[in-house]
């Protein structure tokens, strides 16, 4: 197995940034945008010709997706972005007066919004506290008594808190409640079983950890669940016999079911690269760089006097890390920051850093220097 240095020669945006903004967007390996670009040029070239070869990258996309996070192909779902993955399972469930979905404050807006809509229905919000950016276990179990779903980041996009998701898990199937999880923030770096750990569906965009492009997502729904979450959006690709412009209504078997439509077919090319990279290099060993980063983050940034927004261990830490310092601006900060070629974002008040696992002691290092 090739040592992880090696993939910085895959990674050109190290050759002009430090960057350290993988929880907004990710720059392309060079592998996942010459993936992209054989499909323009195949098509630039051939027009449709070699189409069938198209229709199997998607389904490398789908064994590839599964094989990430240990399920089976035909309960993966190609979709936009994880906004739509979880929009779907939210929509698609037949709700009653009184039902109960639980979620956490202060997550990120793609988590809340499909829920809080529900309330129409007559569903009921049950939210979990943060406490400086930390979610406990127990709050978490008595949020789900009674309840028919939890909602909850694998990663919280401003704390870089991570999930126990086998405790969590854990506590659903006691509860009898739905785990859904919105992934983006984690999956790819940090390891992901969602027959393990019992998740009855999960959502992620591409763009970020896992190094794809924007436009193209996967969602996991659990082939138990499935039956259960109609398709809303419904189009001529939801249905079984699609390849033969059938009429007949009959659903598409598995998660194919929720594709309404031609699909990001080069978003798909570029997507299934980018996961492979991960098959290939091992996401243990990339979690383990990324955390050995994100401490070296954590001690550098306080012995400068930063406050870091949730004190990290590798059991809940991820590739996020907070900081801020009194009388320190942090849009001004990440503006002269980025005038050095090191890029990070701004969030309430907070610099927030987020390496991936190209990334090296070196770039934390300019960076920590770098910081007022």
């Amino acid at each position: 197995m090739r040592p992880l240095s090696d993939y910085r020669s895959e990674f050109p945006v190290t050759k002009s940034y430090i960057y350290l903004d993988h929880a907004s967007v990710a720059p392309l390996p060079r592998r996942v945008a010459s993936a992209m670009q054989s499909l323009a040029e195949d098509a630039t070239q051939h027009g449709t010709v070699h189409y069938l070869e198209w229709m199997a990258t998607v389904e490398a996309l789908r064994q590839a997706s599964a094989q990430l996070i240990g399920a089976s192909s035909d309960e993966i779902a190609i979709t936009k972005n994880t906004s739509e993955g979880l929009a779907i399972v939210a929509n698609g469930i037949d709700w009653r007066r009184g039902d109960i979905v639980a979620g956490v404050q202060g997550e990120f807006p793609a988590n809340c919004f499909p829920w809080l809509q529900l309330e129409r229905q007559g569903v009921e919000l049950r939210w979990i506290e943060q406490r400086r950016g930390r979610i406990d276990l127990d709050d978490i179990d008595r949020a789900c008594q009674g309840a028919r779903l939890l909602a909850i980041s694998f990663v919280q996009y401003l704390s870089g808190f991570r999930v126990d998701l086998d405790a969590i898990g854990e506590i659903c199937r006691r509860r009898g409640c739905l785990l859904v999880v919105d992934a983006v923030q984690g999956l790819g770096p940090f390891p992901v079983d969602v027959k393990k750990s019992g998740i009855h569906a999960l959502s992620a965009s591409g763009h970020k950890w896992l190094l794809g492009p924007e436009g193209c997502g996967i969602c996991f729904i659990d082939r138990d669940l499935i039956p259960e979450v109609r398709p809303v959006e419904f189009g001529w690709t939801n249905v079984a016999g699609w390849r033969g412009y059938s009429l007949d209504p009959e659903l598409a078997p598995g998660a194919a079911r929720y594709e309404c439509g031609t699909l990001n077919t080069i978003g798909c090319y570029g997507l299934r690269s980018a996961i492979e990279l991960f098959l290939e290099a091992g996401v243990e060993r990339i979690a383990a760089h990324i955390h050995g980063l994100a401490s070296q983050i954590v001690e550098g940034a306080s012995a400068k006097g930063y406050e870091i927004m949730t004190p990290r261990d590798e059991q809940i830490g991820s590739g996020i890390v907070c900081v801020r310092k009194q009388g320190i601006d942090s849009n001004a900060t990440v503006q002269q920051l980025a005038e050095k070629n090191v890029i990070v974002s701004p969030r309430f008040g907070w610099v927030r850093a987020a390496p991936h696992f190209y990334a090296n002691e070196c770039d934390i290092a300019r960076f920590l220097e770098l910081l007022p």
